[in-house]
């Protein structure tokens, strides 16, 4: 019966794998570039520089604008002059129409929309920058996550495995007990153990269930994705620390991101410095001026008017005293540069760091899979051993529960150094900006 409880167990699982769509990591991958709610802020932000950068030469281009106005008067007006006269009538009425075009053309300003149109590029690029970095992490994020699936898998596999170990202990335990050369507690202690695996068993298997959900949110997918993934976590053991440290400042995301920054700080310091050079512009206005009296008190006033024409010139607006606003924003344009260059600076630090403590991880892992993957042979090898020979009578429960437990740990030992070691791989192509192209 117990035996049976286990084929049926491992039935269902390859029913339920055969029924699942497989997902690979590639289109894990594919569908998070599409889909991820990050990398979709990133890509909105830079669609924001983009669309400044498709207007950078508006400041190139002279501003006109145009003004029309309208007004009707209705007034009571009286008049006296100097040699006594009065003039007096009520309801004068009249209309004014106003109507005029401004140009203005700045020709220079100390070069500062020059500067200003090199700024909206250098934004494009940091933004095109903000989203590399964000692809990468989420790329190694859906990495780590989609091979914990696999880990889990493989844990669970393995509990499957000494779970039919113990279905045939207990059957053993049994038989020698109804053929009295066994104990009681031997059979209790296999149930127990048993129901271990069981209990073990349902706990992996809500905790798959769990690690689906969270990549099917990070695949952006708001409707449930029922989905296997593949048995296995590859590895590379072929990466070398001088690849990953190699031009390091010219692939890591953040480092470049750090030198853009450092390059509009730079932009910035020139805008601030053009605010010290005049500014000259050409100025013109065609100006309609008309006005229309029904009645006027004064003989000398027309009762109609009109008035237009065109006027040009140049405008020098030189700065001479500004509350030193000016040379305020020069210093601290220039503090910026200096700040700029230190974040640079000691982000640089802080991943050469963790690249050489991701390269130690990796070559331990290395190490500890190449250890696990002999020992996890050894263990089984003992395990077969000591349970033939406790079918025989020459060895004892408690030796083939220990024995049974070391295989235990091996398997938990070699799914755990997969898996680390492909976390250290991650992390190194992270670092160097490796995952994405």
């Amino acid at each position: 019966m117990m035996k049976n409880f286990s084929l049926f167990l491992l039935l269902s699982l390859s029913l339920t794998a055969s029924s699942q769509q497989l997902l690979t990591l590639d289109d894990a991958i594919s569908l998070a570039l599409k889909n991820n709610y990050d990398i979709q802020l990133s890509r909105n932000d830079s669609a924001v520089a983009a669309l400044d950068y498709s207007f950078r030469n508006a400041a190139f281009i002279p501003k006109l604008n145009g003004n029309l106005g309208t007004t009707w008067n209705d007034n009571n007006q009286k008049q006296v002059f100097a040699d006594g006269t009065k003039r007096e009538a009520n309801g004068v009425k009249s209309n004014n129409i106003n109507a005029n075009l401004a140009l203005n053309w700045t020709l220079f300003d100390g070069m500062k929309m020059f500067v200003l149109r090199d700024k909206a590029q250098q934004f494009v690029q940091l933004g095109e920058l903000a989203i590399k970095n964000q692809v990468v992490n989420t790329v190694a994020t859906i990495i780590n996550n989609y091979y914990n699936i696999v880990r889990q898998q493989q844990q669970l596999k393995a509990i499957l495995e000494q779970m039919s170990i113990n279905e045939e202990r207990v059957k053993l335990a049994q038989y020698k007990l109804d053929i009295g050369v066994g104990t009681k507690p031997d059979i209790l202690q296999s149930k127990v153990d048993l129901n271990a695996q069981k209990a073990a068993i349902l706990t992996q298997e809500t905790l798959i269930a769990q690690l689906k959900e969270d990549l099917n949110q990070l695949m952006g997918l708001t409707v449930k994705n029922n989905f296997t993934v593949t048995d296995s976590i590859p590895v590379n053991h072929n990466i070398l620390l001088g690849d990953i440290q190699h031009d390091i400042d010219k692939t890591n995301p953040l480092l470049q991101l750090g030198k853009k920054n450092i390059e509009i700080a730079g932009l910035t310091l020139k805008e601030k410095k053009a605010d010290r050079f005049p500014v000259l512009s050409f100025n013109s206005n065609y100006n309609f001026t008309r006005t229309d009296n029904k009645v006027v008190v004064n003989p000398f006033q027309p009762l109609f008017s009109r008035n237009k024409g065109l006027n040009y010139g140049l405008t020098a607006s030189i700065p001479i005293l500004n509350n030193l606003t000016t040379k305020r924003g020069v210093k601290q344009a220039e503090l910026d540069i200096r700040y700029q260059q230190l974040l640079y600076d000691n982000q640089r630090s802080l991943i050469s760091l963790s690249i050489i403590n991701a390269w130690k991880d990796y070559e331990q892992q290395k190490k500890a899979l190449d250890l696990e993957e002999s020992n996890i042979l050894l263990a089984k090898e003992n395990v077969d051993i000591v349970f033939q020979t406790y079918k025989l009578g020459a060895a004892t429960f408690l030796q083939l529960r220990e024995a049974q437990k070391s295989l235990e740990d091996a398997y938990n030992r070699l799914i755990a150094a997969r898996y680390n070691t492909k976390l250290a791989e991650t992390e190194l192509l992270r670092l160097k900006g490796d995952l994405v192209q």
